[in-house]
């Protein structure tokens, strides 16, 4: 066990015995900051030192953005928590034979980008400030939490053709729980971890976090067709996420299941990216190739669904 993780699980579980309240805001302060910011990979930093660096201001914050390509026929990408616009190398060079220009960015509080943190709300607003500058996109492809700040983005402005989302998460009402689970921090840590968080101090102006933030919700309201690939075996965001998504829009989203590559392996598994490539490509048309195989020893991808 990570030796920073055993002293929270510790410290904090004591101190909600005689204090939960004191316990809970620091949990909170954890829960919303990541614990540290994601660096480039080795296997990310070719493609990486090609893009356009670039900035946008979001508030007070230095937001730094990413451009492969000449800005025609954009796609914009969203990453996750404690993720960078760097995760999507692999999909890049497919997105470019394909005359796409990929736009990335680095959230508050991710990556290059200068600030402390970003929710849900923050990648909305990056999103819809890209399109101001791009304007409408050829396709959103997002990872994670971005996925479900995608849905939210598209029901309120953004305007793309296609959406792609691996490993996405339908709904944020797991996550305290999720959290504490990771962290071994008991059921009075998280009652008020929630209570702080339904406060409105993390989503300000936000009455109802689970009907919000719920990407089932109102599908008519998503117009492009839908691609999620997601794992069966992700130990993140639960593969129920994807199980959810796929009833709520039935026939206009594609479900793409995997075995083996988990939350992370998904985003750079080649025959994963050749459907997801193949799902660009093909506009609204659905693809129904089947991956077949393991890959590199990574996992057996079942196919769509």
């Amino acid at each position: 066990m990570d030796p920073a993780v055993a002293l929270i699980r510790t410290t904090l579980n004591t101190v909600s015995l005689a204090a939960p309240g004191l316990a809970g805001r620091a949990a909170f302060e954890l829960y919303r900051h990541p614990f540290r910011r994601s660096r480039v990979r080795p296997r990310e930093r070719e493609v990486h030192d090609r893009a356009v660096a670039g900035t946008l201001r979001h508030g007070e914050v230095r937001v730094v953005v990413h451009r492969w390509g000449d800005g025609a026929r954009p796609v914009l990408l969203m990453h996750g928590w404690r993720s960078r616009a760097s995760r999507f190398a692999e999909l890049v060079p497919r997105l470019r034979a394909l005359g796409l220009t990929a736009v990335g960015y680095d959230a508050p509080g991710h990556g290059d980008s200068g600030g402390r943190t970003a929710t849900v709300l923050d990648h909305r607003a990056v999103a819809l400030r890209l399109q101001e500058e791009y304007g409408e996109f050829e396709a959103v492809v997002a990872h994670s939490l971005g996925a479900n700040a995608a849905f939210l983005a598209l029901r309120e402005g953004l305007r793309a053709r296609r959406l792609v989302a691996f490993a996405g998460a339908s709904e944020l009402s797991w996550l305290p729980t999720a959290f504490c689970d990771r962290l071994g921090l008991n059921a009075t840590v998280e009652r008020e971890l929630r209570r702080r968080e339904a406060s409105g101090a993390m989503f300000p102006g936000v009455a109802d976090i689970r009907t919000h933030f719920d990407a089932a919700r109102d599908p008519g309201q998503i117009a492009p067709p839908i691609l999620v690939a997601h794992d069966e075996d992700d130990d993140v965001v639960p593969f129920s996420h994807a199980r959810r998504l796929r009833a709520a829009y039935g026939e206009r989203l594609e479900l793409l299941a995997t075995r083996g590559l988990g939350h992370r392996r998904i985003l750079t598994e080649p025959t994963v990216l050749d459907q997801v490539t193949g799902f660009l490509a093909a506009g609204t048309d659905p693809v129904r190739r089947a991956v077949d195989g393991p890959a590199d020893g990574l996992g057996k991808a079942v196919g769509a669904i």
